[in-house]
C-alpha cells in the first residue's frame, strides 16, 4: 500500500466553509467535501440547495454521508490548518461567524452566503470559482436583517411613502410608484434631524438637571429655614424655661423666706414664755420654802419681798401670725406673664420680618374696578368716590360689589403685600380665585373663592361660614397679607403693632390668586372717603 503523500497541503484535508481540518467529513451528490455541522448550517439559512463550491443546485436537500476516505486521512495526517494570525474583534466591530474559539475580525460579508467572514476564511470566496461569484459587501453584523424578507435581496433603497427600507425588486413590484432613494441619501437627511433631535433631548436633559439643582436649592433652603426656625424656637424655649425656673426659684424663696420669719417669731415667743415659767417656778420653790419656816422674824422680813410678784407679760393677745401668701404666686406669674410677652413680641417681630421678605409689587388694574371706585394714577390707591361712573364693560369687571383687583396674580410659592387701612371705617382685603363670580351678588366666604378680612361697625371678622369673629384691634393703621399657595396658608397681620391678627390653614388652592381690595362705600358726609393704599414694605417699622 503507498504510504500517504506527506508532500500534500493541508489545505487538501480542510472544509471550505470554516477552512478548518475536517470534522466529521462529508460529501455533497457533486463531490465536494465539508464538516457535517458546516453545510448543515449553510443549507439551515438558505432558500434553495447549493454547493457552496460549485453552486450546483439540488432538488431536494441531499443525503450526507460520511466521506470515510477523507476521515482516514484526517485522522492520519493528525494536524489542523494553520490560521494566519489577524486581529481580533474590537467592540463595535463585526466579528467573523465562522471562527470557533477567538473571534477575529470580519473584513467582508457574503451577500450570498449570509455570513461576515475574516481574511482566512474569506480565502475560499477569493479561490473557488464557484465562490467567485458571490457578491461581496463590508462587513455587516446580522446580516439576514439586512435581506429583504419577500425577495432574499439586500435592503440598498428607501421608500419615502411608506419609510421602509427596501430592496431592488421591492421597486418594481409593491413600490413600483413610490418614490425612492438611496439608504445612504436617507441616512443624511435623517442624521441632520437627529442633530437636531440630540440637541433637543441635550436641551430637556439640561432642563431637567436644572429643575434637580433648583429642587436641591430649594431644599437646601428649606433646611436652612428649618434650622433658623428651630433655633430661634429653642432660643425663646430656652429662655421661657429660664425664667420660668428663676420664677419658680423666687416663689420658694418668698414663701421660704416668710416662713422663716413666722419660725422666728415663735421661736421668739416660746423663750419669753419659757423664761417666765422658769421665774415662776423659782417663785413656787421660795413661797413653799418660807411657808415652813418659824422664824417669825425671818417669814415677815422675807414675805414683804415676796408680796410684789415680778413683771410679767400679758400672753391672752400674744399669737403667731400665720404669714400670709395672698398674691405671691400671682406677682411671681405677673412677672412671668411680662416676660413672656417680652419674648412673644420678639417672636412676633421676627415671624413679621420673615413674611415681609416676600414682597411682591401689587398694582391694582383699572379694567376690574367697580364703576364707582377711583384708582390713582399709579394704580396703588383706590376709594369710593359715590358716584357710579360711565365705563367699558369688560368681563374682568366688577359691576355689582365695590371690589377691584390687581393686575398680578399668583400660582405658586409665596407672597407678601400691605394695605394701609389708615382713617376708614369701613374695608376689607384679601385674596380671591381667579374664577369668582364678578357681575352678581355672592358670599364672600372660601367656598365661594374669597378669603378676606372685614372690618367695620361690628368690628374685626374674617368672612367665612360662618363668620369669625376677631379681636379688635384699637387704630389699626396697616394690614399685612401673606400667602403661601403650595402650603394652603393665609395669614394676616397688624403690621404697626406688629402683632399676627389671623390665619387659615388647610386651604386648597387651585387657580392663580388675586388680591382683593374693597375700600367700602363712601359713607355719611364722607367719613369713609380715605383710600386704601398698596404701600411699600418697610421693614424698620
Amino acid at each position: 500500500m503507498a504510504s500517504a503523500n506527506t508532500s500534500w497541503s493541508e489545505e487538501n484535508f480542510s472544509c471550505s466553509i470554516c477552512l478548518d481540518v475536517f470534522s466529521s467529513p462529508v460529501s455533497t451528490p457533486c463531490g465536494h467535501n465539508f464538516c457535517r455541522t458546516c453545510i448543515t448550517k449553510f443549507w439551515d439559512e438558505q432558500v434553495k440547495y447549493k454547493c457552496p463550491v460549485c453552486d450546483e443546485l439540488f432538488n431536494t436537500r441531499p443525503d450526507l454521508r460520511v466521506n470515510i476516505l477523507i476521515l482516514e486521512m484526517v485522522d492520519r495526517f493528525g494536524t489542523s490548518v494553520r490560521v494566519k494570525e489577524q486581529p481580533c474583534v474590537e467592540p463595535a466591530e463585526v466579528s467573523c461567524d465562522v471562527c470557533t474559539g477567538t473571534q477575529l475580525k470580519a473584513v467582508k460579508s457574503c451577500l450570498v452566503c449570509l455570513i461576515p467572514y475574516c481574511q482566512t476564511h474569506l480565502e475560499p470566496h477569493q479561490r473557488v470559482a464557484g465562490l467567485k461569484k458571490h457578491r461581496l459587501v463590508e462587513p455587516m453584523d446580522r446580516l439576514e436583517d439586512r435581506m429583504c424578507k419577500k425577495h432574499n435581496r439586500l435592503l440598498e433603497l428607501f421608500c419615502q411613502t411608506e419609510e421602509v427600507c427596501v430592496c431592488q425588486f421591492c421597486t418594481e413590484t409593491e413600490h413600483k410608484s413610490h418614490p425612492v432613494i438611496p439608504l445612504k441619501e436617507e441616512y443624511e437627511v435623517k442624521t441632520a434631524q437627529l442633530g437636531k433631535i440630540e440637541a433637543e433631548v441635550k436641551q430637556l436633559i439640561q432642563e431637567r438637571q436644572r429643575n434637580i439643582q433648583e429642587i436641591k436649592d430649594t431644599v437646601k433652603r428649606i433646611k436652612a429655614d428649618a434650622d433658623e426656625e428651630i433655633a430661634d424656637g429653642v432660643q425663646v424655649l430656652t429662655a421661657l424655661m429660664c425664667c420660668i425656673e428663676k420664677c419658680q426659684d423666687d416663689f420658694n424663696q418668698m414663701v421660704k423666706e416668710k416662713l422663716k420669719s413666722a419660725e422666728k417669731q415663735a421661736e421668739d415667743l416660746i423663750k419669753g414664755l419659757e423664761q417666765e415659767i422658769e421665774d415662776l417656778i423659782n417663785r413656787n420653790s421660795e413661797v413653799k420654802q418660807l411657808s415652813h419656816t418659824k422664824d417669825h422674824l425671818h417669814f415677815l422680813q422675807t414675805f414683804r419681798s415676796l408680796k410684789d410678784p415680778p413683771p410679767t407679760r400679758d400672753w391672752t393677745r400674744v399669737e403667731v401670725r400665720p404669714p400670709s401668701y395672698v398674691g405671691t404666686l400671682r406677682r411671681s406669674l405677673d412677672q412671668l406673664e411680662e416676660t413672656l410677652n417680652m419674648e412673644m413680641k420678639k417672636l412676633r417681630d421676627a415671624e413679621l420680618k420673615r413674611v415681609q421678605q416676600y414682597e411682591v409689587d401689587v398694582t391694582l388694574d383699572p379694567d376690574t374696578a367697580h364703576p364707582k371706585l377711583i384708582l390713582s394714577e399709579d394704580g396703588k390707591q383706590v376709594h369710593d368716590g359715590g358716584v357710579k361712573k360711565r365705563v367699558q364693560d369688560n368681563p374682568k369687571r366688577f359691576t355689582l360689589c365695590t371690589f377691584v383687583l390687581p393686575r398680578q396674580s399668583f400660582s405658586s410659592g409665596r407672597f407678601y403685600f400691605e394695605v394701609q387701612v389708615k382713617d376708614k371705617t369701613i374695608w376689607s382685603l384679601g385674596v380671591a380665585r381667579e374664577s369668582i363670580n364678578r357681575k352678581g351678588w355672592t358670599t364672600w366666604t372660601p367656598e365661594m373663592g374669597y378669603w378676606t378680612l372685614l372690618y367695620n361697625n361690628n368690628g374685626l371678622v374674617f368672612r367665612d361660614d360662618p363668620d369669625v369673629s376677631l379681636p379688635l384691634r384699637p387704630e389699626i393703621q396697616k394690614v399685612g397679607l401673606f400667602v403661601d399657595y403650595d402650603e394652603g396658608l393665609l395669614s394676616f397681620f397688624d403690621v404697626e403693632a406688629r402683632v399676627h391678627i389671623y390665619s387659615v390653614t388647610g386651604c386648597t388652592f387651585t387657580e392663580p390668586l388675586y388680591p382683593i381690595l374693597n375700600p367700602g362705600h363712601h359713607g355719611y358726609e364722607g367719613n369713609n372717603s380715605a383710600p386704601l393704599i398698596i404701600s411699600p414694605v418697610n421693614q424698620t417699622d
